[in-house]
Parts: C-alpha cells; sequence; structure tokens
C-alpha cells in the first residue's frame, strides 16, 4: 500500500531528515595531536576517534579490545609512522575490515639519532603543514562531496600555523644565543631545535621506553656544569625523578613541563596543538630570556 504525504507531511520529512544529513565520515587517529588536527580539518563532517588520548603516551600504549572494533568501523586510519605506532601492525590484524591507514608524515624528511628514527615530526610547526596537507587530500578523496568544508578549514587552519611559526621565532630570537640550551627528559624536540635554533639535551632517546645508563645521566650531569646549562624541563609524558635529580646534581633550574608526546584534557594546558606549541614557547622563554 503506497502512503501518500500532503505538503506539510513533506515538509515535515525535509525537515527531520535534511539532504545533507549524511552520516559524517568515520575516522581513527593513532593519538591525540594527530586527533586535534584531523577535526580542524574535518570540521562537522568528520567523527573523529583517538585511540591514545589526552595524557596518554604513544611509545608504549597497550590496545584494548575495543579499538580494534573502532578501526574495523572506519574508512580511514591516520597514523603518524617514523615507528612511533609499534603497536599498530597487529592492531590492524585483529581489527580486519579496510580502513585504509594513511601515515600525515608523508613527505617530511626524517631525522635520526644513532640507527633511530625520531618520530616527533610534529614539534616543527611548518612540517605540522604536512601533516595537514595529508590529512586534507585523503579527507577529500574519501569523501570529495565535503570537499568545499574540507578546503576552507585547511585553508584556515594554515593560516593559523603560519602565525604560529612566526611567533616562535620572533620568542626565540628574544632568547640569547649562548642561553638557548636545554636538557629535556628523551629526545622529542630535535625537528623543534633543528627549526628555531634551540639546543636539546636528553639522557633518554627517542622512544619513552628507553632507560637512562648510570653513565648517560653522569654524562648529562657534566655537561650541564661545564657548559652552564641554565633550565632543565620535565616533560607530561615522563617521569620527573630523573629531571629532578639532574636539577639537584648541577644547581640548573627545573624551568617547568614541556609537552611532547601529547595533548592535554581539555581543562589543561594543552588541549590542542596551537596551544601546545604555545605553552612550551613560554616555558622556555621563561626559563631562559633571563
Amino acid at each position: 500500500m503506497r502512503r501518500r504525504f500532503g505538503l506539510i507531511g513533506l515538509l515535515l520529512i525535509a525537515v527531520a531528515f535534511p539532504a545533507h544529513a549524511e552520516e559524517r565520515l568515520n575516522v581513527v587517529a593513532s593519538f591525540s595531536i594527530i586527533g586535534d588536527f584531523v577535526r580542524n580539518i574535518g570540521g562537522d563532517r568528520v567523527s573523529v576517534t583517538t585511540l591514545v588520548g589526552p595524557d596518554s603516551d604513544a611509545h608504549v600504549y597497550v590496545p584494548t579490545p575495543s579499538d580494534a572494533k573502532k578501526i574495523a568501523d572506519a574508512r580511514l586510519v591516520f597514523i603518524n609512522g617514523f615507528g612511533l605506532e609499534g603497536w599498530l601492525p597487529r592492531l590492524m590484524q585483529s581489527a580486519g575490515g579496510k580502513a585504509k591507514i594513511v601515515t600525515v608524515t608523508a613527505g617530511i624528511k626524517p631525522l635520526t639519532i644513532g640507527s633511530d628514527t625520531d618520530p616527533h615530526a610534529w614539534q616543527s610547526v611548518l612540517n605540522a603543514k604536512y601533516y595537514i596537507s595529508n590529512i586534507h587530500n585523503w579527507l577529500v578523496a574519501v569523501d570529495p562531496a565535503s570537499s568545499k568544508t574540507y578546503n576552507a578549514n585547511v585553508e584556515a587552519y594554515f593560516a593559523k600555523l603560519d602565525a604560529l611559526d612566526r611567533e616562535v621565532r620572533a620568542v626565540v630570537a628574544q632568547i640569547p644565543e649562548s642561553r638557548r640550551r636545554v636538557i629535556s627528559t628523551h629526545s622529542a624536540f630535535g625537528y623543534f631545535a633543528a627549526a628555531y635554533g634551540v639546543e636539546f639535551i636528553a639522557p633518554i632517546g627517542v622512544s619513552t621506553e628507553s632507560e637512562a645508563s648510570a653513565r648517560d645521566i653522569a654524562r648529562i650531569i657534566t655537561q650541564v656544569r661545564s657548559a652552564k646549562i641554565p633550565a632543565v624541563f620535565l616533560e607530561n609524558m615522563s617521569d620527573p625523578r630523573l629531571i629532578r635529580r639532574i636539577s639537584a646534581e648541577t644547581g640548573a633550574k627545573v624551568g617547568g613541563t614541556l609537552y611532547s608526546d601529547s595533548l592535554t584534557a581539555e581543562k589543561g594546558d594543552a588541549p590542542t596543538y596551537i596551544d601546545m606549541v604555545r605553552h612550551n614557547i613560554k616555558a622556555l622563554t621563561s626559563a631562559l630570556a633571563n
């Protein structure tokens, strides 16, 4: 039996189910910083699930059974690459599904420390633009109907990143060159150092899975004393005891906490990538400028 709708009925249907109200694109981001990037470009056209959430460490993450379901339901999975998500291949195998893996560092020349690739490419704001371009290109490829939204969002976010890069350079310029040396917990700021001219020295390598040896710690302490390095910094993802020990034995002050591998929750100091970068340069300036 065919149902007939009057004019009012048709209007009610149009309101309840508008033509543009198609389902949002379901995507997964491996950790919080990439999740923030995807939300900025995808806007209300994308539903983003982040596997490694705020204040959590992607280096040592242990996937849960629910993560496999999240990936199985996704069209795209955005990852950092450069060895950060060592737990991902097994998770993808258990998830099945047809999600496309997108490595958002494509186009970036990786830094290496010894035989290890440094995965922290986002610490350079200009590198973040590669992340954004790769995310944008794949969103448009999978969801061309929403390309107008994605194009507008990427232009707006590029403008914010360009302004942020200029801001970082202006702030670093206020720090005397002789004082642009700090100690951090692990080697997470190599791309920042290369881009902006602040030297970071760390007792632990590129992964928080590493542990500093007694020789590493002694070397750092000697270096702080001989080079008169003015400040040491905690990291939000690392045990603070090592840095506090170096501070106590050298007299270098603890300059605060730097955010390296994760954003914070919404009410924290660094709920977005831009907030994270601004927090870090403020902490560096406060400790090193005078």
